[in-house]
């Protein structure tokens, strides 16, 4: 008697009398594809000693391993006809009066795995074009999302800084303002103990002061209120004593700390930077092209958090990954980087850079957008991963990112090279330096820049993706520049208030680009900010006050108000020309009265 020892959890002796030596090896070819998933020893016994009936299986003399009569355990039937499939793919089924059916297995829920990237695919590119995202873009419904009724610049600027969350800025800083005076020493006069309770009206005014402030510069806050003639600024004091604007701004408060997550290294403003940034998203949908890049809020106090970028103009600071729209500059989205807790779902395969651009795009995959990025974000599995999920993309690439072809080391200039693995096109172009681009919706071709060469007088040609991506990469810093002449952003000893202020200009910012869309009024940015500081405070006027301060007068921007202050200049100049004037010299008449 031959014996046949087979081990799989417990070792079963099989003799050659009790079956053939053809369907033992049946069986132990079954054991064989059947690894992936580990039996029962009541399994086993089924299948060895329960289907001895010759009748269940071919003739021995068929020569056939397998059998479409056979009928096996289901978790088995597909293994036996593919060997190679394993866990998670389609399960057959068998119904003896239907006939074979297949059963489609549903896909596990989570993140598109990530596709490796080999730098071994590449090929020289002639005449190529990517296949793209594959969908086409509806712009229609792009724009502006539940605009207001009458499009002036205060309900534009609402949309974004709404009246609730100004209610819940108005609580903390009331909680705030007690439970410092209730630390005050007793019999101890400070600058609290004025405070009264503010009121949402209270803040917008108080938001609409420090707007105005950085269309009117000072070096100081207290140059706001001096009476001296040189720097006097009568509006400032009719809006707001210096004592009042002094303690609102010391008293400003976001959070409770008794609520707060600690270990959150931005709780101290969480809660206003996530209402704000969710006004930004249901507000307006972008158009086809979006890029991402950093922005930089300047800040040299102590931070963890805080950042070094050298290509930026002020080096030190908070540091924002931005997701802008090209077409109109809107702010879409934004986050903060606050090291190894930053707000970013990480995504294994795509590092840092790539799990912010995946985090900032989750709501726009799939609609044919395309994305532009610097070096910083690119590579090769980034733009192939986003490529599964409808997005294109085009940016500027370092060559030692994982997967990238390899390129002449030499070349003059002018000369370009092409390389393309089926769905990206690398391009290598000599300019004044190497230029290296990655993109997944330019074709290898070269187009005209509109310059003309100073040597041979010839048009200047660059490859078309770079041409598209020099026009459509700056939008971030665009906003930066348009945002840095006029930000009310100061000086602070608390980094969160600073950072208020800088998304206050943000916030303007977009309420102007919706005000363009929604408005045939066209005005310079300067001038709508100026127009929103006037309808700010005639719609959210002060209550009169009767405790401690310079008392209030009526709203400044009544026209009574206006009307005086403009027949005030021509009384003065006709006191000038009087006897009295005659005999005091003209740099001297106005600090005599």
């Amino acid at each position: 008697m031959c014996t046949h020892h087979l081990s799989l959890n417990t070792s079963i002796r099989v003799s050659e009398n009790s079956i053939s030596e053809l369907e033992y090896r049946r069986r132990r070819n079954m054991f064989t594809n059947s690894r992936r998933r580990e039996l029962t020893d009541e399994e086993i016994r089924e299948i060895f000693f329960n289907s001895d009936d010759e009748g269940d299986y071919n003739s021995e003399s068929s020569g056939s391993d397998s059998d479409s009569e056979e009928r096996l355990p289901p978790n088995l039937v597909s293994l036996e006809r593919n060997p190679e499939l394993g866990e998670g793919d389609d399960d057959v089924e068998e119904n003896p009066e239907e006939g074979p059916s297949v059963v489609p297995c549903s896909r596990p829920e989570g993140p598109v795995p990530v596709e490796e990237v080999r730098s071994s695919d590449w090929r020289t590119a002639v005449n190529f074009t990517p296949p793209g995202p594959g969908i086409e873009f509806d712009s229609s419904i792009s724009g502006v999302q539940n605009p207001p009724e009458t499009p002036t610049a205060v309900n534009c600027f609402r949309m974004f800084l709404s009246v609730e969350t100004v209610g819940e800025i108005v609580e903390e800083t009331n909680r705030y303002a007690s439970e410092q005076q209730g630390k005050t020493a007793i019999g101890v006069i400070g600058k609290l103990s004025k405070w009264v309770p503010t009121c949402v009206n209270e803040v917008y005014t108080f938001l609409a002061i420090a707007l105005l402030m950085g269309l009117v510069r000072k070096s100081t806050l207290r140059e706001y209120w001096s009476t001296d003639p040189v720097l006097l600024t009568p509006f400032f004091a009719s809006v707001f004593s210096q004592d009042r604007f002094l303690n609102l701004l010391r008293c400003l408060h976001f959070v409770n700390p008794a609520h707060a997550d600690i270990r959150d290294p931005l709780n101290k403003i969480r809660n206003v930077f996530n209402a704000l940034t969710s006004a930004l998203k249901r507000s307006f949908i972008p158009y086809k092209d979006l890029c991402v890049d950093e922005s930089l809020m300047l800040w040299k106090g102590r931070l963890g958090f805080r950042q070094y970028i050298p290509s930026k103009r002020h080096r030190f600071g908070i540091k924002f990954f931005v997701l802008c729209d090209v077409v109109t500059g809107y702010v879409q989205d934004m986050v903060i980087y606050t090291g190894a807790t930053t707000s970013i779902e990480s995504i294994e395969g795509l590092g840092v850079s790539g799990s912010v651009v995946m985090t900032l795009l989750a709501p726009h995959l799939g609609k044919g957008h395309v994305l532009y990025v610097d070096n910083w974000y690119s590579s090769p599995m980034l733009f192939q991963h986003l490529l599964h999920q409808g997005t294109g993309a085009c940016g500027t690439v370092r060559l030692n990112r994982r997967g990238m072809p390899t390129f002449p080391k030499k070349m003059k200039r002018g000369e370009v090279t092409f390389r393309e693995n089926g769905t990206q096109l690398a391009v290598k172009w000599q300019d004044k330096r190497d230029v290296n681009f990655l993109t997944t919706v330019h074709p290898s071709s070269m187009a005209q820049s509109g310059r003309l060469d100073h040597f041979t007088g010839e048009p200047k040609v660059k490859p078309a993706c770079v041409l598209d991506y020099s026009k459509k990469m700056g939008a971030v810093d665009r906003a930066d520049m348009i945002t840095s002449f006029v930000d009310c952003a100061r000086k602070s000893t608390k980094w969160y208030k600073k950072l208020l202020f800088h998304l206050l200009d943000t916030t303007v910012l977009n309420a102007y680009t919706v005000h363009r869309k929604l408005s045939e009024e066209r005005m310079p940015y300067k001038d709508f900010r100026l127009k929103l500081v006037k309808e700010l405070i005639q719609e959210h006027p002060l209550p009169r006050r009767s405790t401690g301060g310079r008392p209030c007068v009526n709203t400044p921007l009544r026209l009574t108000f206006l009307l005086l202050c403009l027949l005030q200049k021509p009384r003065d100049r006709a006191q000038g020309g009087t006897a009295e004037s005659a005999s005091t010299p003209p740099d001297t008449k106005g600090r005599e009265n």
